[in-house]
């Protein structure tokens, strides 16, 4: 089975140091309150989709796992950090897709921080989870993903605020 990927960017008007502090300090509740929202958005995305998926409303309450903070190398010459995350269905797993992830940070000047999530996901059942995929649920991914790293770079802006 293929994996999907999935690839996001987001800035943080915060520096680089204020960042990775905060993410050093509580990554999974960061993460956890980031993860509550991207589920809300995901809702909303489904529920415009339930036409095309038979008013079936898809939507999943979501455990996830944050790795440690590593050092990488961000733009040349810039220092960086990643962490690696994975979030899966807390019921009926095998019915929702698992992501796997990699968020990278860096600055992008004195006053600004990139974030990179760079993840991929295998749909749920074979070759007619990979056709509903091609349907709805890659729209579904791509909503949740993009609203969960919205919603870090709000919570990393306002808790540095």
């Amino acid at each position: 089975m293929a994996l999907l990927p999935l690839r996001v960017y987001e800035y943080v008007d915060r520096p680089y140091e204020d960042v990775l502090a905060l993410v050093r300090r509580d990554p999974q509740a960061l993460f956890r309150r980031a993860t509550d929202v991207a589920q809300e958005r995901a809702k909303t995305v489904a529920a415009g989709l339930k036409v095309a998926i038979a008013g079936v409303e898809i939507g999943a309450e979501v455990a996830i796992e944050v790795g440690e903070v590593e050092t990488i190398e961000g733009p040349p010459g810039a220092p960086g950090s990643a962490v690696f995350l994975q979030w899966r269905a807390t019921r009926h797993a095998s019915l929702f897709p698992t992501m796997n992830a990699k968020l990278s940070f860096y600055p992008i000047s004195p006053s600004e921080t990139q974030l990179d999530l760079d993840g991929s996901y295998e749909p749920p059942g074979g070759f007619f989870g990979v056709t509903a995929d091609a349907l709805v649920g890659h729209r579904i991914a791509e909503a949740s993903v993009h609203s969960l790293l919205r919603e870090v770079g709000a919570r990393l802006s306002e808790t540095l605020g």
